[in-house]
């Protein structure tokens, strides 16, 4: 093999495990809750329209604020309210994008506790 198809083969391979990776995750084919650490988002919604995504995050044994961000890959976003917690309580609220995204397109959500990040769920809709 020439030097010159070892460094084509090599950059395909490469480009097709990025590919791989980007691509990976759960699919949101219908609703479904989808968790990481503290963190969980829910959708209600099947195939690419999302009408509402709830976001919970888990507090620990003492008082916090908390917060969450919501978003889509291709621009969508929304912050949730900020609320003081009490010791193991679940802070929950909603965000509603209320629209058809492509298919393909990743949902995320990052929840706060105290001003650190504890968890970001994401999970790829798919018609």
């Amino acid at each position: 093999m020439t030097a010159l198809r070892k460094i084509i083969t090599a950059v395909g391979v490469a480009a097709a495990a990025v590919s791989v990776v980007f691509t990976a995750g759960p699919p949101a084919a219908a609703a479904g809750k989808w968790c990481n650490n503290s963190v969980c988002i829910e959708t209600y919604d099947t195939g690419t329209y999302l009408g509402r995504v709830e976001v919970s995050v888990t507090n620990t044994n003492q008082p916090n604020r908390i917060s969450a961000r919501v978003w889509t890959t291709n621009g969508w976003s929304a912050n949730t309210k900020t609320e003081d917690v009490a010791k193991f309580r679940t802070y929950r609220d909603q965000a509603y994008p209320q629209r058809h995204f492509p298919a393909g397109t990743r949902l995320c959500a990052e929840g706060f506790r105290g001003g650190q990040s504890v968890g970001l769920p994401c999970v790829t809709l798919t018609s």
